[in-house]
C-alpha cells in the first residue's frame, strides 16, 4: 500500500508541475522566425563592433600625427640668432684660421703643414647649395676668373689632431652650361655631396644623374646625399613628409651614399655632414646615430 501511495504521489507532482509550466510547441514558420531574429541581432552586433575597430583606427593615427607634428613644432619653433655657424668637431677636432673664402689654385699660399682635401657640391639650381655652402664656410667673395666659370670655389681650414687641414670645396652650378665642370670639380675629391630640394621631389630625382655624371670622373670619393630646406620641408603635410623621406632613403641606400636632412637657415646637420666627412677621411669614431623619424632631421647610413 506505501508503494502504491508514493507512485500515485509522484504520479501527481510530475502532472503539476507540467501543467503549470507548459512547454510551448512552435511550429516551423515561428523557429525560422527567431533563427532569422538571433542571425540579424548578431549581424547587428557585428557591424556596431566594425565601425567601433573602424573609429579606434582613425582616432589612433591622429593620435601618431599630432605626436609627429608636435616634434615638427620644434624645429618650426627655432629662431635665426641661434643658428650661428659653429666649427666642426670630431674629437679634437677645432677651426683653424678665418672664416674662409674664395680660393682660386693659384691663389693658396703653399704651407708644408698644411693637407688640401677636396670636397664637391653637385645638384640642380635654386636648391640651396651656396647657402649651404656659406653657412659652413662663411661669405663668399665673388668669382672673377673666366676659367672657373660655373664654378664656386671656397676653403675651410680645420685642425685635426693637430694636422691642419685645408677643405676645398667645389660648386658646381645646376644649370645645363655649367655641367662642363663636372671633370674638373669631381676629379680628385675626397667626398661628393649630392644635393636635392626636400620641397622638389624633381630635384631628388636628379640626385641619380648627378650621380652618374660624377662617378665618370671619381669612383673613391665618399658620396653623401642632402635633403636641403628642411626648415620648409617639415611645413609639408605628414603623409607627404614621409613619401618623400622614404623615396630618399630609397635612392640612398640604390647609391650606398650617406642621407641629411638639413637646413642652411638654421644651421640644422650643416656642421655635422663635415664632420661626418673628416671621420670618414680620417678614420675617427662617428657617434652620431641614426635618425629616421618623420618630422625630423633625418640621418641614415
Amino acid at each position: 500500500m506505501n508503494e502504491i501511495a508514493i507512485q500515485n504521489l509522484r504520479l501527481s507532482i510530475s502532472s503539476s508541475s507540467s501543467l503549470s509550466h507548459p512547454r510551448p510547441h512552435l511550429s516551423m514558420a515561428q523557429q525560422q522566425q527567431q533563427l532569422c531574429r538571433k542571425m540579424s541581432l548578431r549581424r547587428n552586433v557585428n557591424r556596431r563592433l566594425a565601425v567601433l575597430r573602424r573609429c579606434f583606427r582613425v582616432f589612433w593615427s591622429k593620435i601618431l600625427r599630432i605626436g609627429c607634428l608636435c616634434k615638427a613644432i620644434d624645429y618650426t619653433q627655432l629662431h635665426t640668432t641661434s643658428a650661428a655657424p659653429s666649427s666642426v668637431t670630431v674629437s679634437d677636432v677645432e677651426s683653424g684660421g678665418g672664416r674662409g673664402g674664395f680660393v682660386s689654385g693659384s691663389g693658396r699660399k703653399s704651407n708644408s703643414d698644411l693637407v688640401d682635401l677636396k670636397i664637391s657640391l653637385l645638384g640642380d639650381s635654386h636648391i640651396g647649395k651656396t647657402s649651404f655652402l656659406v653657412r659652413y664656410v662663411g661669405n663668399e667673395k665673388e668669382q672673377g676668373d673666366d676659367q672657373t666659370k660655373g664654378l664656386h670655389l671656397m676653403d675651410k681650414t680645420m685642425i685635426v689632431n693637430g694636422a691642419r687641414i685645408s677643405y676645398n670645396i667645389w660648386e658646381v652650378e645646376g644649370d645645363e652650361k655649367s655641367a662642363e665642370q663636372i671633370p674638373a670639380a669631381c676629379k680628385d675629391s675626397v667626398a661628393i655631396l649630392f644635393m636635392f630640394d626636400l620641397t622638389s621631389r624633381c630635384t631628388l630625382s636628379s640626385v641619380v644623374r648627378w650621380y652618374k655624371q660624377a662617378r665618370r670622373w671619381n669612383q673613391a670619393a665618399i658620396p653623401v646625399i642632402i635633403g636641403t630646406k628642411f626648415d620648409d620641408f617639415i611645413q609639408l603635410p605628414i603623409d607627404l613628409q614621409w613619401t618623400i623621406a622614404s623615396e630618399a632613403r630609397s635612392v640612398a641606400k640604390a647609391l650606398n651614399a650617406t642621407l641629411f636632412f638639413s637646413s642652411a637657415t638654421y644651421n640644422i646637420n650643416v656642421n655635422k655632414i663635415f664632420k661626418f666627412i673628416t671621420a670618414k677621411v680620417f678614420d675617427l669614431p662617428w657617434t652620431v646615430e641614426r635618425n629616421l623619424t618623420i618630422g625630423e632631421p633625418m640621418i641614415d647610413f
